[in-house]
């Protein structure tokens, strides 16, 4: 009887192994970090966040994503009313290569994935860069994999978690958010 369960435990134990490496290879992108900076599993269910708006220049398409506790801030009216987000509040930029819709060419639509850019409200850990913290992450389709970006990279980012202070300085008043919520 054990010479029979035999085969049984092996395919068992092929599969768990098999299962296994799949989910660690799901799990990379989890592992990057910018150094002395953000991680990328800062952000993790990033995918799933509400889109707060889009954006568009001659090299890129984006979507701008933001956590529930950003998107309750957006609807209190925030930064419009002069308030700062909450600690917690999260947002992603996901930019693609545009390329145009095979269906309806006049339409352009997501292409090739860039890179992805996170912001994160932390007033204690950020207290020296107006509270926020950001990491930029390239991606390289051939490797699948995501990489920290650098400072030759759009946009740039140093090595810390406060090298967006320097562009979001602009938006000071708008407690560093560029990104209005559209009206829906």
């Amino acid at each position: 009887m054990t010479i029979a369960l035999f085969p049984w435990k092996v395919i068992c134990a092929a599969s768990l192994v098999v299962l296994c490496g799949i989910a660690v290879a799901a799990e990379d992108k989890y592992t990057v970090k910018v150094p002395g900076g953000l991680g990328f599993s800062e952000f993790r269910g990033y995918e799933g966040w509400q889109v707060v708006a889009t954006s568009h220049n001659d090299r890129l398409v984006a979507v701008i994503l933001a956590n529930p506790v950003m998107i309750e801030a957006y609807l209190a009216g925030i930064p419009d009313n002069g308030k700062p987000f909450p600690d917690g509040s999260k947002m992603a930029k996901v930019h693609w290569k545009p390329m145009r819709n095979q269906y309806f060419p006049d339409t352009t639509v997501p292409g090739v994935l860039n890179d992805v850019d996170f912001m994160v409200k932390d007033s204690n850990r950020f207290a020296d860069s107006g509270g926020w913290g950001w990491g930029a992450f390239k991606y390289e389709a051939a490797s699948d994999q995501f990489m920290p970006s650098t400072s030759a990279d759009q946009p740039p980012q140093a090595n810390d978690a406060r090298c967006g202070l320097s562009c979001h300085t602009r938006v000071k008043a708008r407690d560093y958010v560029f990104t209005e919520y559209g009206k829906r």
